[in-house]
């Protein structure tokens, strides 16, 4: 409704935000009670009222995913705020008169900022006018505000306690994300993930979703899997086939919407860009579930190699502190570029807060199977085929079929010699490519986003520093624990 429209307004102080406040319809009932008038249904109206309430303090009591920007009318002080995790993109620069500038798209401060930054999740900045002197800059004053990765405390819950806390977390975490004012869909990559937020959703439901998956037209082993997902539970599934050649044309825009360089990342969001694409284009779906931020909780592939329960709790921490680059970051842009609104239940922050005070011995694999906690927490519900729940991953950049990742190095390949390749890749210091693939990446990267490669600390890679993990490829595929068609 127009009621709706931002920005929001009050006493002169105004917020403009792109996020979904979980929860909010019992916070404005409280604060109707403190006085307060409501014009909209909108879950960003509470936000003024509360920063009048609570000041910055505010961001601790959100149960959100957000990015916004907000102005003082009182102190005359620009505000800016993102949520813990980093679901809801944030970056920011300063002009060339050093003013700061924000925006949810890096793409927007190209030409206007020297240098582009993520903002860092779980902070907000409070931006101090100049006085009078002249050729006084603001100031930005970083808080941080919540380390959702840090754990408060270690938690030594027997294992069906476990159990019982993820199962019942996440649903919650899903339910609130089920709330939506338009047409919700699922992707489903007939992975452990996925899966689950489609069975959990399908049951509370109680009704068919509409679930999507894409795969190669050669080799699209998760296609079946999702298949068999799909009618397991009823849903109306629809299956979106890609070409090498569609793989190949998607790269330029996958990456200009992306705003990285990282080989995971762009290979892992091919797929997603285009069943998104293809969801805009035949549906009226506006919202989508998606399964990401479970393997930087339970465990990758890799984190098998962990050499004891401290490395992987400190690997685990590292991801989720760093995921708004990476993840996170596919999740969001490869869904909103198509006008389509992510929403990610794993990143449910009381879900993640209890997971990462988990005693990190009970969350290696001790068991035989990968991420064997989370598949325990649903064993008995009968959501998903019992063969799904327990079946290793495939990584979703080599899940929509093998060939993907073969195709795109074989391109990367006929691309450069390798004296080309050595003289090219030796132009960039930051995060110097060290594939084919590698600089092809970068250096599209570079023709949307010149000299702005640091806005990604690194490549996603298994750590090195771990037996069995020093690859040259961040792909699951090329570990030795990794098995025939990817499970």
């Amino acid at each position: 409704s127009p009621e709706g429209m931002q920005p929001f307004t009050l006493k002169g102080s105004a917020v403009v935000c792109n996020g979904e406040l979980y929860g909010f319809r019992r916070m404005r009932e409280i604060l109707k009670k403190h006085g307060y008038s409501f014009k909209s249904d909108s879950d960003c109206e509470i936000i003024l009222p509360m920063y009048e309430e609570f000041g910055p303090d505010m961001f601790r009591l959100f149960d959100a995913e957000f990015a916004l920007v907000l102005y003082d009318a009182d102190t005359e002080q620009y505000i800016a705020a993102r949520d813990p995790v980093g679901i809801r993109p944030l970056y920011y620069g300063r002009d060339q008169k050093g003013i700061p500038v924000f925006s949810s798209e890096p793409k927007s401060l190209v030409g206007v900022c020297g240098r582009i930054m993520p903002f860092p999740p779980g902070h907000y900045a409070v931006i101090k006018t100049p006085g009078e002197e002249k050729g006084e800059e603001p100031v930005i004053e970083l808080h941080e505000y919540r380390r959702i990765w840090e754990a408060d405390h270690v938690s030594h819950d027997d294992m069906d306690r476990i159990a019982e806390n993820i199962h019942d977390r996440l649903t919650r975490g899903i339910e609130k994300r089920l709330d939506a004012d338009a047409p919700v869909g699922f992707l489903l990559s007939g992975g452990l993930d996925s899966s689950l937020v489609c069975g959990v959703s399908a049951k509370i439901l109680d009704r068919p979703l509409q679930t999507f998956s894409i795969g190669m037209d050669i080799d699209a082993i998760d296609l079946k899997y999702a298949r068999q997902v799909a009618e397991y539970i009823g849903s109306d599934h629809h299956e979106v086939i890609m070409t090498r050649e569609d793989v190949i044309a998607a790269l330029e825009p996958v990456i200009a919407a992306l705003g990285t360089w990282d080989i995971t990342t762009v290979r892992a969001s091919i797929g997603m860009y285009l069943v998104c694409k293809w969801i805009h284009e035949n549906t009226d779906i506006r919202v989508i579930l998606t399964g990401e931020i479970s393997d930087e909780i339970f465990g990758y592939k890799y984190t098998d190699f962990a050499p004891d329960a401290e490395s992987f709790q400190k690997e685990s921490e590292k991801r989720i502190r760093e995921i708004h680059m990476y993840d996170v970051l596919r999740a969001d842009r490869c869904i909103s570029v198509h006008s389509l609104e992510a929403r990610v239940p794993f990143g449910d922050l009381d879900f993640l807060s209890y997971c990462m005070d988990i005693d990190p011995e009970k969350k290696m694999n001790r068991y035989g199977i990968g991420k064997y906690l989370l598949r325990h927490a649903f064993e008995k519900d009968d959501l998903i085929p019992m063969d799904i729940l327990m079946r290793e991953k495939a990584a979703f950049s080599d899940a929509v079929g093998h060939s993907m990742r073969r195709d795109l190095m074989d391109y990367a390949e006929s691309l450069y010699t390798d004296e080309e390749f050595e003289t090219r890749r030796r132009k960039y210091t930051h995060a110097r490519p060290f594939t084919k693939e590698s600089l092809l990446y970068r250096e599209i990267f570079e023709k949307y986003y010149p000299g702005q490669a640091e806005m990604v600390i690194d490549f996603w890679m298994p750590n090195k520093n771990w037996e069995g993990c020093d690859v040259n490829d961040p792909s699951a595929s090329v570990l030795s624990n990794y098995g025939a068609s990817g499970i």
